[in-house]
């Protein structure tokens, strides 16, 4: 199996760097092949913007979207997001890692998303969700949070983790036909013991040998 691993924390020492030393090692010795882009250590342009299609005037109306699919099919797509286009393609599991911040991915991977799943490649008219073009792909979130579980709760205050990810899971990942595996949570890291950190490096690592035991339902069911 080829596994892609989105890697956005700016912090190499850090848990997520952790998790993601621990997939890599993981996975290598169950014999899968695994790529890792560290957007941070990548310096990865966010921005999806207009100097990113060289063939438009300064003047013209811009349309990413339209100039992104007109940009796949005409095989003009800038170097850097082909190169993270290719990656995707030849990937069957894309793991993406990240902290949780302000209730969502880090801006740096949204703008990944932006400019990497685009229009033409990952989605297009009529090609969503069952019939996304990245169907017969798996994603999976791995990541970190700032607060323990319990506030992750329907009754905690920073609400249901799985509704919080849920922008994500369906809005980004199913939508462009990822069947979407059940995220993985290392909760609160930086305020936690050792030996807890090492636990959920090992919990971590047993979940990526257990990688065919569920899939996100579009109802939110975890189905095991």
């Amino acid at each position: 199996m080829n596994v892609l691993i989105v890697h956005a924390h700016p912090e190499k020492r850090s848990f997520n760097g952790a998790l993601t030393d621990t997939a890599v090692r993981t996975l290598s010795e169950q014999g899968h092949t695994v790529v890792v882009s560290d957007l941070y250590a990548m310096d990865w342009n966010p921005s999806l913007a207009q100097r990113e299609f060289p063939e438009l005037a300064p003047d013209d109306f811009f349309n990413p979207a339209k100039e992104q699919e007109d940009a796949f099919a005409n095989k003009s797509v800038c170097r850097e997001v082909a190169l993270e286009q290719g990656k995707v393609r030849a990937a069957d599991l894309v793991i993406f890692q990240f902290p949780v911040w302000w209730f969502s991915m880090p801006a740096i991977l949204k703008g990944w998303v932006d400019r990497v799943l685009s229009r033409g490649f990952a989605y297009a008219s009529g090609r969503k969700y069952d019939t996304g073009m990245l169907k017969g792909k798996r994603a999976m979130l791995s990541i970190t949070t700032g607060t323990a579980d319990t506030l992750y709760t329907p009754n905690g205050v920073d609400g249901d983790l799985h509704h919080i990810l849920w922008p994500i899971h369906n809005g980004i990942l199913a939508y462009t036909g990822f069947t979407v595996l059940p995220p993985f949570s290392a909760w609160m890291p930086a305020q936690v013991s050792d030996d807890q950190r090492q636990a959920y490096l090992d919990e971590y690592a047993n979940r990526l040998m257990r990688l065919d035991e569920g899939r996100i339902e579009k109802t939110e069911k975890i189905v095991r």
